[in-house]
């Protein structure tokens, strides 16, 4: 049943309110909620969305994505980083490429070709930030452990883009039997970084110059929401690079450039809520119970070791840092959500293994649907456990 684009949009919220009244009787997440309901108006169960009007409101993930980017890159304050030196940078490397090595390791030892272990095992570093970054605003979530989570999340797809285009042009020398040219898979995925971060830096740059020129809350709301629209279309539909670096750096800018930042932040998180309760529920719906029974080992490996990688990694590299025993014991499970970057990254492995595309799809979207909803509960619980979360929250 196709239903009309404001129906639709009414149906989304009112299963984001009706989920995250029925979860809090579990005293669970409200994201969890969102994708559960969403899930339950899918195709998968109710099909009051179909597949296709599903992939009519990507308008809405992509920006959404950006305000939660944007949120994101509101943490990367320089007094921030004087205080904690690289350590987040740090952690980041480590529990992105563990995750990369015990997923590729996992894969070749269970007899899969190692074109396909480089290529699956690549994704296993992305980790998406929306629903950790849900789970602390929901809860008011305030200390170390937080803040190097935001930190860790945002550097993290930098890692996950760099590693898997190094994967890509081993993946295909091997199945082409030339050389590698690994100056070709470096410097690709780095370029794309650069250009997505050093846009967005201009971009925060020119916000803060023209917010001077306005002082009443709506235009500065206004404002914002312009820059985040035109950051996630110029980098979806002009530079085709990766809008979430991009609103990141952006917003890492404009907190550091500008006084009133709180303010506008303030006034942000004031206007987003419904947006995001769409987007859960909308990721919800897009989730696919038929992925299930089709992964096998390959499935099983996948999400059992990229969890394994990422808790090592975060400890390993939380250790060498010397940081706290807080952020050492408790960063590492909140880093499971894993969505947008994985699943662009899958349908990117199609042209580098087509062979094994079919399988490479299955994996990473039954991999979402379980770290999506585990993920938000894992990460209050956590977070809880770490003493971050107030008890009246």
């Amino acid at each position: 049943m196709e239903l009309d684009l404001l129906f639709q949009l009414a149906l989304l919220l009112l299963a984001g309110l009706l989920g995250a009244r029925l979860i809090r009787l579990i005293r669970l997440p409200d994201v969890t909620g969102y994708l559960i309901l969403g899930l339950l108006i899918g195709p998968s169960v109710l099909g009051l969305f179909t597949s296709e009007g599903i992939a009519a409101l990507t308008a809405i993930s992509d920006v959404a994505l950006g305000f939660i980017a944007f949120t994101v890159g509101g943490e990367f304050k320089f007094e921030y980083f004087r205080r904690v030196g690289a350590t987040p940078i740090v952690i980041a490397f480590f529990e992105s490429i563990m995750a990369v090595v015990l997923v590729v390791l996992g894969l070749w030892i269970t007899g899969n070709g190692l074109p396909f272990a480089l290529v699956l095992g690549a994704i296993a570093a992305a980790t998406a930030p929306a629903a950790t970054v849900m789970v602390i605003k929901q809860y008011r979530a305030k200390g170390p452990v937080t803040e190097t989570l935001l930190s860790v999340v945002a550097l993290d797809d930098a890692v996950a883009l760099i590693a898997f285009g190094l994967a890509v042009a081993v993946a295909r020398t091997l199945e082409s039997g030339g050389p590698v040219n690994l100056a070709e898979a470096i410097l690709s995925p780095i370029w794309e970084v650069v250009l997505s971060v050093g846009v967005g830096l201009l971009l925060g740059m020119l916000f803060t110059f023209l917010l001077r020129f306005f002082k009443d809350a709506g235009s500065r709301l206004s404002l914002s929401i312009a820059f985040v629209l035109g950051a996630v279309a110029l980098a979806n539909e002009v530079l085709g690079v990766s809008s979430l670096l991009m609103c990141m750096a952006l917003g890492a800018a404009f907190c550091n450039l500008s006084k009133n930042s709180a303010d506008v932040y303030r006034q942000v998180d004031a206007f987003t809520p419904p947006l995001f309760m769409m987007f859960f529920v909308l990721s919800g719906a897009d989730l696919q119970l038929s992925v299930l029974p089709t992964i096998g080992v390959v499935g099983v490996v996948y999400v059992v070791l990229r969890v394994v990688g990422k808790w090592l990694g975060a400890w390993t590299g939380a250790r060498i840092m010397h940081a706290s025993p807080a952020i050492t014991k408790y960063l590492g499970p909140a880093l499971l959500p894993q969505a947008g970057v994985a699943i662009g990254l899958s349908f990117l492995a199609q042209q580098v293994v087509p062979q094994y595309a079919a399988t490479i799809r299955a994996v990473v979207l039954c991999a979402t649907l379980i770290y999506e909803l585990i993920g938000p509960a894992v990460s209050k619980k956590t977070l809880q456990a770490a003493g971050e979360i107030a008890k009246d929250a």
